[in-house]
């Protein structure tokens, strides 16, 4: 058995490498996707075009306008001539953003009235939008809790501190990068496409060319046969990804916090797991055109459904439900459980569990509908 399993894997790796264009793809596009979606995807809202209409022209209106534009997030570019082009300005999408200080704003302020400020966003885009309005309320506060501090010193109360003081802090992402998150993220989802796609073609590519006949009639057994074609895809993607995370390393200084060898077993179940859903669709495919849209229609729904760009908890109840059965959404539960928070098997064991048992599943599934003959 060692030794057919061992004639088939070589045969595998010679039919995989031999084409330079497919080593191109299978070590090389990884990382490529990798290091430029990690720079195309990101959730931090920087340098927001911005409009003034400032109609005080005071003092104070200057001075919150440079409180918007000192933390690089709000750019000023353009100053807005009256109320009636606020308007127009978004229309044509020129500015995302009008902070609009009405007249008497500094009068109000040393009055001991309350001030107020418009910050008015082109909501096209939510995300995007909550984001900007939360920096503009973040920096309106500011500026009011240091004028609030002011009067309260010239009144002679030095001593007197607000009554209540907000501190944050965010645990394993302290500055709330993004890329501590997508980049992780796309390390599991370049595995699954890759596993999924190369592996779905293996046997559908030899049933084109014609040289799964020959493998036929060899006295090979189906578990030899599933053997040879799964291994040396995995280890192909155990040599991508440790590529992708050194790439991450040395790119985005992503570090495996947890335990690495924990991390690398864990991935070979995923990949385990991969390799069974496209053993399924390349067993079910007569050409390799047919496994390459199945695989595409499987694709699509895992990658939405895995939590990687909208949270779970966020979908239908019956949804997620639905991703149960998804093994990206098991997958990146451990990666960011090892890699963000160094967290071993005593936290992640459901879902260790979950990815092991679809792994099992499907395996098993192209057990069954693998046959030894050709139809």
């Amino acid at each position: 058995m060692i030794q057919r399993i061992r004639q088939m894997l070589i045969k595998e790796f010679l039919q995989m490498l031999r084409d330079k264009r497919m080593r191109a793809v299978i070590f090389g596009m990884p990382v490529i996707q990798l290091v430029i979606m990690s720079f195309a995807l990101t959730t931090d809202v920087m340098n927001i075009r911005t409009g003034v209409l400032d109609m005080d022209k005071t003092p104070s209106s200057r001075e919150l306008i440079d409180d918007f534009t000192g933390g690089g997030y709000f750019e000023i570019i353009t100053i807005v001539p009256s109320q009636a082009d606020i308007k127009g300005l978004l229309d044509r999408a020129e500015v995302r953003a009008v902070i609009h200080i009405p007249a008497g704003f500094e009068s109000d302020l040393k009055g001991g009235s309350t001030a107020s400020v418009q910050v008015l966003t082109d909501g096209t885009d939510s995300n995007s939008t909550a984001i900007a309005q939360g920096y503009a309320g973040r920096i309106v506060q500011d500026y009011s809790n240091r004028k609030l501090m002011n009067r309260i010193q010239q009144s002679g109360m030095s001593a007197m501190k607000p009554p209540v003081e907000t501190v944050e802090r965010a645990f394993f992402n302290e500055n709330q990068e993004s890329r501590f998150y997508f980049v992780p993220s796309l390390i599991a989802v370049m595995l699954f496409i890759f596993s999924l796609i190369l592996t779905s073609i293996a046997i559908v590519k030899e049933k084109e060319i014609g040289t799964i006949e020959q493998v036929m009639v060899t006295p090979i057994r189906k578990i030899e046969f599933i053997l040879g074609k799964t291994i040396p895809y995995m280890i192909t993607g155990y040599i991508s990804m440790t590529l992708m995370l050194i790439v991450a390393f040395f790119m985005f200084d992503i570090v495996v916090k947890g335990n690495i060898f924990l991390f690398y077993l864990l991935s070979g179940l995923y990949l385990f797991g991969n390799m069974g859903v496209a053993l399924i669709i390349s067993a079910s495919a007569s050409t390799q055109q047919q496994a390459m849209l199945t695989s595409f229609l499987f694709l699509m729904p895992c990658v939405m459904l895995s939590g990687f760009m909208f949270p779970i908890k966020n979908m239908p109840e019956i949804v997620q439900y639905a991703t149960w059965l998804n093994p990206m959404r098991w997958y990146l539960e451990i990666l960011r459980g090892i890699v963000m928070k160094d967290v071993g098997m005593a936290v992640l064991w459901p879902a260790v569990a979950a990815q092991a048992t679809l792994a099992v599943a499907f395996i098993s599934i192209a057990w069954v509908k693998f046959s030894k003959t050709l139809s």
